[in-house]
């Protein structure tokens, strides 16, 4: 069997560990627990970010965070069904607009 070169193939064969990351958290009952995300065709992941800038850009300033090595992301999120973790991933959702309340519209009557 041939080995892939990694300067041939779009995706290197061997993963690297990315470093320290700062992964987002919810904070609950029992202290931190690590948010998971949704890839756009579904599946779950956990996400993890370079930097504090990167994660505040994408999640907002609010966003509560601690460092984690990418290999003990992986273990905290394997249980729960996430084989993936995603790096930096930008936001895929439009910004929410605030909704102004309306007045009821009554529906027509017919009969």
């Amino acid at each position: 069997m041939t080995d892939i070169l990694c300067g041939e193939d779009p995706e290197p064969s061997d993963r690297s560990p990315a470093g320290p990351l700062f992964v987002p958290v919810r904070p609950g009952p029992s202290g931190c627990a690590v948010r998971l995300f949704r890839t756009p065709l579904g599946d779950r992941t956990a996400v993890g970010f370079t930097s504090v800038r990167r994660l505040t850009a994408t999640l907002g300033p609010g966003q509560p965070w601690i460092r984690l090595a990418e290999p003990a992301l992986r273990t905290l999120a394997a249980p729960l069904g996430a084989t993936t973790v995603t790096v930096d991933p930008p936001l895929s959702a439009p910004a929410p607009a605030p909704v102004e309340p309306t007045a009821p519209t009554l529906a027509p009557q017919f009969g």
